[in-house]
């Protein structure tokens, strides 16, 4: 089970701890490869990424970036977790569950889950779906300010 923690980062299945925010990119590609195969990635504004498949979901990590401008580090260390389903089950719960305060995100139907989450959903937190399932969810660091 993948347990979002908007503040924090995410819990790894099993015993592989707790990938959180703030993290050199390589504690965070250590604590994944404890799960699952690491693979090098790139995500535009970050100056290092890397994804996971672990039982029909894709997990992106990025981590050092920078503002709109890329002129000022934004956010130091892993700043950011994606979270995918493979498009070949998006109906019916997934293989392993991604949770968020004990709801499994991808095991029901995306208005059960909106109605659920209603309250609680955290501004750094972001879910995508259609009408039927949810296929992604991603959470991410608070930006460091900038100092001038």
């Amino acid at each position: 089970m993948f347990e979002l923690l908007p503040e924090v980062g995410l819990r790894l299945p099993g015993c592989a701890g707790t990938l959180r925010f703030g993290t050199d990119e390589r504690t965070a590609q250590w604590a994944v490869a404890t799960v699952a195969d690491v693979r090098d990635g790139w995500i535009c504004g970050a100056r290092w990424a890397f994804s996971a498949q672990y039982q029909g979901l894709t997990l992106n990590a990025y981590g050092d970036t920078t503002d709109r401008r890329g002129r000022h580090q934004d956010t130091p260390g892993l700043a950011g977790i994606d979270l995918t389903r493979d498009p070949f089950t998006l109906t019916g719960p997934s293989a392993c569950p991604v949770v968020l305060h004990g709801i499994d995100l991808f095991g029901y139907p995306t208005a059960e889950v909106s109605d659920a989450l209603s309250d609680i959903l955290p501004p750094t937190l972001r879910l995508s779906g259609d009408a039927l399932y949810l296929t992604g969810a991603s959470v991410h660091a608070e930006p460091v300010p900038f100092e001038r």
